[in-house]
């Protein structure tokens, strides 16, 4: 594999490495002082990467060893088989969050959004726009019906030539004006194999 994500410096930081740490203290020190911020830093450079820009204030909040363990477990022990899982995940958190509902953010159900983008249909060498993208659920329906689709040969139409980089780094625009959608949004396309999708502030629409 060329350029792996985790290298023989940094394997310690895999959530298959730290999930297995019996001692509570190390788990919080491995966590905290490694893999959180190397997760943060997975887009690059702030100034070249969404992700970084709107990760790079985001701190660590769980103070407590014991607790950081019981999350990790509790975690460990979902079924993520089922792609709609990580949806479910962001659908919770964003009912603990104070603003949600208030500015308008409401998860759109998957199915609806499925059938929204096979009706569009979209190619591989489109310029997609989601211009209140909250959560980034769109964007991430139209990654995964591309990752699937098929040339009239049978062969994957991102492996042709140029479609990969398009996928990844122009093809992918999404705004919103709250900072917490804005981060978790980037987080959930770099889950789903977009290494820089263009999530951005609300007031960058007019420069698009």
């Amino acid at each position: 594999m060329e350029n792996p994500i985790f290298g023989d410096d940094n394997k310690h930081a895999r959530w298959s490495y730290f999930k297995n740490i019996t001692d509570a203290e190390e788990m919080m020190r491995v966590v905290r002082d490694e893999a959180f911020p190397f997760i943060k830093n997975l887009g690059g450079e702030a100034v070249k990467s969404a992700y970084a820009r709107h990760m790079k204030d985001a701190m660590f909040l769980i103070a407590n060893p014991g607790l950081l363990i019981n999350v990790v477990n509790q975690i460990d022990s979902i079924p993520m088989e089922d792609r709609d899982t990580k949806g479910d995940l962001y659908e919770y958190m964003l009912s603990k969050l104070t603003t949600a509902g208030t500015n308008g953010q409401f998860r759109t159900p998957r199915h609806i959004i499925k059938m929204i983008v096979e009706l569009m249909a979209p190619n591989a060498r489109e310029v997609l726009c989601d211009p209140a993208c909250g959560t980034a659920g769109f964007l991430v329906s139209v990654a995964e019906y591309l990752q699937e689709l098929k040339d009239s040969d049978g062969n994957y139409i991102l492996n042709a030539p140029g479609n990969r980089e398009h996928f990844n780094k122009e093809m992918f625009h999404g705004f919103d004006f709250d900072a917490t959608m804005l981060r978790i949004g980037s987080m959930n396309l770099m889950l789903h194999g977009i290494e820089d999708p263009k999530i951005e502030a609300r007031d960058s629409l007019s420069q698009l």
